[in-house]
């Protein structure tokens, strides 16, 4: 063999700096004429636009391995020019805005009858090839983009979903399912319900849409109630279901959205508040179509604090739905009869299988704080009748601003390179310095970069050479706090704060605080009133085998057995 030329670490840094060089160009060149945004305007000025993101690369030709990024988004760094501009803001003291800043309008976020439509699978038969009906997809799709990107400019347009693999999940989840589920975060429900699907679901495919207004225990009851008679008016074929995973962990005694800081949630046994409302809304749906005793049953069992028996599924009735789903091109027409199919749509981090497992009374689906953890959609059998189908989340074109995407947990706070812009919309409408209690850093009016300063003080976020706050952390975990709902920030349909008073005394808002009221926790033996049950490493197997009942003074013992071992 011939002998390798030696290659130093000079040559090798200059290689990697022409094959990124020759990367960056040709994507600017190939990849905006794909997609049709040449320029702002529509134009033919030559100018490139920076995209939002990118689909991923495609695996190379007659390779076998499968593509297991094709599902993943990739985001492109925000530019110098924005991220100056946003830290040259937050050194300057924001105004406080009055209580109408939180109200919003569906119609001004995704105009409605306008080019902000969603992509829509085209018509197809079994005559044609997989490679045909996908090439059509993707010029459809291509097209598609063009005549968003000409109608609106991207500082303008919100960020959404560019890749297509995502987009075919949701196709094949609205053509197998019976009735469809959009969960929106009761928080921000006008950010999260996309009209376009509403219509798409109501008239072209002609089927019934439930709309959930899930994690209702971060917001006050009179909120909800006038998010339930908003959604209800504009949109008059919706059925509507309040639910909640952690229903117990609610303070209704609040009534000012926004204002508090909510603990984070206790890791203890809960039952979700909901599935009763939503098996009775499908059960008049399906007419005796299907027969729901199973389920009903499942939730009485659930209700008493029992452990549901486990539904026992063949290969025939139930198989996992894996990232080749899409070879599989016969999903509108079911298997088995006398069976409903409930699918789940929803923007990123609305709770879809945090739903699925609240429905189900155990973890059947994995959950994450990060958006679009989902990649691929799979079914669930809820009971041998009622099946389940979760799907990835969706971010819906809109003209929504970047900084509410932010807080609303669509756009990821771990690609955010300007956290202070975010920190002074979030303190211009909450009082932040309050709700944290920080210590003013300075004599002069409060400033995103001094919020982000005293919180690093606090907490010690320190940087690593100087010892100084890191402000860029401290920005950070204010951020996650709010998307995580520690600081809520609850958006307000039109005309929220005039009727205020209504709202919270309105009958329906003593109704459901009846009824959160009825759901009690469940502890366990072997944790202590509020405290969490989650013990640390460091505890030894006698400690973890019994606990301290504060109550009533005692010992109980998980394990009676356990003390015999004092006699050998």
């Amino acid at each position: 063999m011939p002998r390798k030329v030696p290659f130093s670490s000079k040559q090798k840094k200059k290689q990697l700096q022409g094959k990124k060089k020759a990367k960056c160009s040709n994507w600017h060149d190939e990849d905006s004429e794909e997609h049709g945004c040449n320029d702002i305007n529509g134009g033919n000025s030559g100018k490139t636009v920076e995209q939002i993101n990118q689909q991923p690369e495609s695996n190379r030709v007659g390779s076998s391995r499968k593509d297991l990024n094709r599902y993943r988004l990739e985001f492109f760094k925000d530019t110098k020019e924005s991220i100056e501009k946003g830290k040259k803001l937050s050194t300057e003291p924001h105004e406080t805005l009055p209580e109408e800043s939180l109200e919003v309008n569906i119609d001004e976020i995704y105009k409605p009858g306008t080019v902000l439509d969603i992509p829509k699978r085209q018509s197809w038969d079994y005559s044609l090839k997989k490679e045909e009906l996908e090439a059509k997809e993707e010029k459809y799709f291509k097209q598609y983009l063009s005549n968003i990107c000409q109608e609106h400019s991207l500082g303008t347009l919100s960020y959404f979903e560019l890749n297509l693999e995502t987009w075919r999940q949701l196709w094949r989840v609205l053509e197998m399912s019976d009735i469809l589920l959009i969960i929106v975060d009761i928080r921000h429900p006008a950010v999260n319900f996309s009209p376009a699907l509403y219509d798409h679901i109501t008239k072209d495919l002609g089927k019934h849409v439930v709309l959930i207004l899930n994690k209702i225990d971060l917001a006050p009851p009179s909120l909800v109630t006038a998010w339930q008679y908003y959604m209800k008016e504009k949109f008059p074929e919706l059925h509507i279901v309040l639910f909640s995973s952690f229903p117990t962990h609610t303070d209704l005694s609040i009534q000012n959205p926004g204002t508090v800081i909510r603990k984070a949630r206790k890791k203890r046994r809960s039952t979700a508040m909901g599935p009763k409302e939503l098996c009775r809304v499908c059960g008049e749906i399906m007419k005796g179509k299907v027969d729901m005793s199973h389920w009903e049953e499942k939730i009485k069992l659930q209700m008493a604090g029992k452990e549901p028996c486990v539904v026992e599924e063949s290969d025939e009735e139930s198989e996992m739905v894996t990232e080749d789903c899409e070879e599989n091109n016969n999903l509108m027409e079911h298997k088995n009869e006398g069976i409903v199919t409930i699918g789940c749509l929803g923007s990123p981090n609305v709770g879809k299988s945090s739903l699925i497992n609240g429905l189900n009374g155990r973890k059947v689906v994995s959950v994450s704080k990060t958006p679009g953890h989902t990649k691929h959609f799979q079914t669930i059998f809820l009971t041998p009748t009622v099946r389940l189908c979760d799907c990835p989340g969706l971010v819906f074109p809109s003209l929504m601003n970047k900084q509410l995407q932010i807080l609303s947990g669509i756009y990821p706070v771990a690609q955010v390179q300007d956290p202070y812009s975010v920190i002074r919309y979030l303190a211009q409408r909450l009082d932040i310095p309050k709700l944290l209690r920080l210590q003013p850093v300075c004599d002069s009016s409060w400033t995103a970069f001094d919020i982000c300063e005293a919180w690093a003080q606090k907490r010690g976020f320190l940087t690593a050479k100087a010892g100084r706050p890191d402000v860029y952390r401290a920005g950070n975990n204010i951020l996650r706090m709010a998307v995580e709902g520690k600081i809520c920030l609850c958006l307000r349909p039109t005309g929220f704060s005039k009727m205020k008073e209504f709202w919270e005394v309105h009958q329906e808002t003593m109704k459901l605080i009846e009824e959160v009221q009825q759901f009690k926790p469940q502890v366990n033996q072997d944790s202590s009133e509020g405290e969490e049950e989650d013990l640390s490493e460091q505890e030894s197997s006698q400690e973890r085998a019994i606990g301290k009942d504060k109550k009533v003074g005692r010992l109980c013992i998980s394990n009676p057995f356990s003390l015999l071992e004092d006699e050998n």
